[in-house]
């Protein structure tokens, strides 16, 4: 392998996209659907995995500006654009800007997808819990299940009402294309009241062989999570969608100053969508700036150690986190650390973005 390439001062390098708006479907009274096309050129960088997101700069005057993670609810077995669905939540900056501004022409300003919450088989088995705008991921993963897998599909689906339900009409469909593959259980609280515990218990206890993932507002993912406990289903076979506010700048350009001199750098050995770089890495710079200042596509969304969008694995050498908010003990023990967060401690590492 050649020499590793030093990280050098460049001009700043952006990491987002602008992508034009095809289209906007009005899904129900307070949620769009906003259909975005990705040119040619950028198809590679645009390439996702049922259930993860975007994250989208909102125009603001605040300073860091504005930035929102909102789930893909297109397939990529499916359809050639993007989608996301937006619902308005009160006060909310984000979704109410999207549903007042975005119209066909227009152009919306993103990173490339991100997130974790996505099936590692198509072809197992899968129990959707959601509610509301929870919906979206999976959406995404149902239909990737249905066209793309042979897995079967069982969601439960919660709402105030019919009226609120979105992908209402599109759920049907499906209802009518795979009949032997896909079920949907509506819990219209207006019939049936909120959800609870033992409602949701009795409604899921069939399907403990399933994979589950569950999204929604917080206190229904919690009411789901103990029931799928109950139902028996491990806690390695349910993953539930979690959104933190983005405090910092995503879409800030990054810029990495070269090594002093004297300083000793390690050297490090990245893989991805199989692909590998070796670069020298300064010891104080984060792993993720470096990739990034050297125009790697290396996958991200907060950059603050909060989201584990740029999660990979340390497959050889020691690094460090500076800062730690979603991994666990079982992570670290499989070798995950957070690209945002780290610094070598070895001479010599390798992380792989694949794994």
């Amino acid at each position: 392998m050649s020499s590793p390439r030093s990280a050098v001062a460049t001009a700043p390098v952006s990491h987002a996209h602008e992508l034009e708006i095809v289209e906007v479907v009005a899904e129900t009274p307070d949620a769009m659907s906003i259909v975005l096309d990705v040119p040619e050129y950028l198809e590679s960088a645009f390439r996702y995995h049922p259930g993860q997101f975007l994250t989208v700069k909102i125009p603001t005057d605040r300073p860091g500006g504005a930035a929102r993670s909102y789930s893909l609810s297109s397939s990529p077995h499916f359809e050639t654009d993007l989608v996301i669905t937006v619902k308005r939540t009160p006060g909310g900056y984000g979704s109410n800007w999207l549903c007042d501004n975005a119209h066909p022409g227009g152009t919306l300003t993103v990173l490339t997808p991100s997130g974790h919450f996505t099936p590692a088989d198509l072809d197992n088995d899968v129990l959707l819990v959601g509610a509301g705008s929870g919906i979206t991921p999976l959406m995404s993963i149902a239909k990737s299940v249905l066209i793309g897998g042979s897995g079967t599909v069982y969601l439960l689906y919660a709402n105030r009402d019919p009226r609120s339900t979105i992908f209402g009409r599109e759920l049907t469909s499906m209802l009518a294309e795979f009949p032997t593959r896909f079920a949907v259980e509506h819990w219209f609280e207006s019939e049936r009241g909120r959800p609870t515990a033992d409602g949701l218990t009795r409604a899921l206890e069939l399907f403990s062989a399933y994979d589950a993932f569950v999204c929604g507002p917080a206190p229904f993912m919690s009411l789901a999570r103990e029931a799928l406990r109950r139902v028996g289903i491990p806690a390695g076979h349910i993953a539930v969608e979690k959104y933190r506010s983005l405090e910092g700048d995503p879409f800030a350009d990054v810029v990495v100053a070269p090594p002093s001199a004297d300083e000793h750098t390690a050297t490090v050995t990245v893989t991805r969508a199989g692909q590998t770089v070796e670069l020298a890495w300064p010891r104080t710079t984060k792993l993720l700036d470096l990739l990034l200042s050297q125009g790697f596509d290396a996958p991200y969304s907060c950059r603050e150690g909060e989201c584990s969008s740029c999660a990979c694995t340390v497959t050889s050498g020691e690094v460090k986190m500076l800062k730690n908010d979603t991994l666990v003990d079982a992570d670290l023990r499989a070798g995950l650390t957070l690209a945002c967060q780290a610094v070598p401690i070895s001479s010599e590492v390798s992380v792989d973005f694949d794994q």
